[in-house]
């Protein structure tokens, strides 16, 4: 069964992010493993000169994460018209790899407005190498008004869209040849 690496963008507990991520998770359980990463807050602030070995244990972690998922689900909120800190954080963890490159992605972003954090969410994704599709893109402004607080989607439009761009993201993982092993 192909595995999903789910990145929640918020620190939050009970972010509507994670109750996004928590959905597909659920309703796709029988088709893919999801194992969903909420440590963002964990890892440490990024600099260059500890981008060498030995790595921070919590870095290390991540990183096989990555490397160890077929593909990647990220859903985040918009920060100040930007991606939060600490989940930009964790995306410069990657920068020296090649983790992203050619690994199916799909994004979403939940959060008032969304449409900056979510240009630069692509664009960042795009940069470091993640295979994007033309439905792998999702931004649901005002969540809160679709999902409940404890995590129910409750807006018919925006469940069928989640629903889309997580069949597309099955698809395009199922569609990927597996690497040869040498």
């Amino acid at each position: 069964m192909k595995k999903i690496l789910a990145i929640c963008g918020s620190t939050r507990k009970q972010s509507v992010n994670s109750h996004i991520l928590s959905f597909i998770a659920e309703q796709y359980a029988g088709q893919v493993l999801f194992t969903l990463y909420a440590g963002i807050d964990q890892l440490p602030h990024f600099n260059p000169d500890l981008d060498k070995e030995p790595f921070p244990d919590t870095v290390v972690h991540f990183r096989k994460l990555i490397g160890d998922a077929d593909g990647i689900l990220i859903c985040t909120p918009e920060y100040v018209f930007s991606l939060p800190g600490s989940f930009k954080n964790a995306i410069e963890w990657t920068v020296s790899t090649t983790l992203f490159t050619n690994k199916p992605a799909a994004l979403i972003t939940a959060s008032s407005s969304g449409q900056k954090a979510h240009e630069a969410l692509h664009l960042v994704m795009k940069t470091l190498g993640a295979q994007l599709s033309a439905k792998s893109s999702l931004l649901i402004s005002a969540p809160k008004t679709k999902i409940s607080p404890d995590g129910q989607v409750t807006d018919t439009a925006t469940e069928k869209a989640i629903r889309e761009l997580a069949d597309d993201l099955i698809a395009l993982l199922n569609s990927v040849e597996p690497e040869a092993s040498s």
